[in-house]
């Protein structure tokens, strides 16, 4: 047998990267964890002593700026692809700062929400307010595993990492990002229509 046909007697790869596979891993975990907290905030809701509240205008604004920041990732990898690195490092740095300006905008949420006297947890505590702390929380500790893994890949940048040629850890965090903020607009507009 020719070396040439040996070769082509391999094993097809799967063409997908390790932590390109690990990150869909990780991605369908925390969306199974989502599909769990809302099916139970509806099973939760059904069973009454739940209290209806409206949800603070601040959370349409926060909505807005994770999208907003879903655009500025996209042009980061775009920029990436094209080897303009002084654009990757600019926009990857507006989507951190887009990223901090979402959390403090949900901290606020939080305080707007205290004000109302929806509490998370103690006597006057209602299950309607645990489930909103629970959601927007829970989606705020992978908001911020986001920031940690932007600050890598920017990083990089600085290092000449992130180019055409080297393309795999901004498009992690891009995939990454854009299901985060896919991920907060299903729980806004859940959050809007069971509230």
């Amino acid at each position: 047998m020719h070396p040439s046909e040996a070769l082509n007697t391999k094993q097809p790869s799967t063409g997908i990267h390790p932590a390109r596979f690990l990150l869909m891993l990780m991605m369908v975990s925390i969306f199974m964890i989502f599909a769990a907290y809302t099916s139970a905030y509806i099973v939760r809701r059904n069973e009454g002593n739940w209290l209806e509240f409206s949800l603070p205008v601040g959370f349409l604004i926060t909505t807005i700026i994770i999208a907003l920041s879903s655009g500025t990732m996209q042009w980061a990898w775009l920029a990436a692809r094209k080897d303009n690195l002084n654009q990757v490092r600019i926009a990857l740095s507006v989507t951190l700062a887009l990223g901090v300006a979402f959390l403090i905008g949900q901290w606020l949420m939080w305080s707007q929400l205290v004000e109302q006297r929806i509490f998370f947890a103690g006597v006057d505590a209602n299950p309607s307010g645990s489930f909103l702390y629970v959601l927007t929380g829970v989606h705020g500790f992978h908001l911020i595993t986001g920031l940690i893994f932007l600050l890598v890949v920017l990083r990089k940048s600085f290092k000449y990492q992130v180019h055409s040629r080297q393309m795999l850890s901004i498009g992690n965090v891009t995939i990454y990002w854009h299901f985060l903020g896919a991920l907060w607009l299903y729980l806004y507009l859940f959050l809007l229509l069971n509230h």
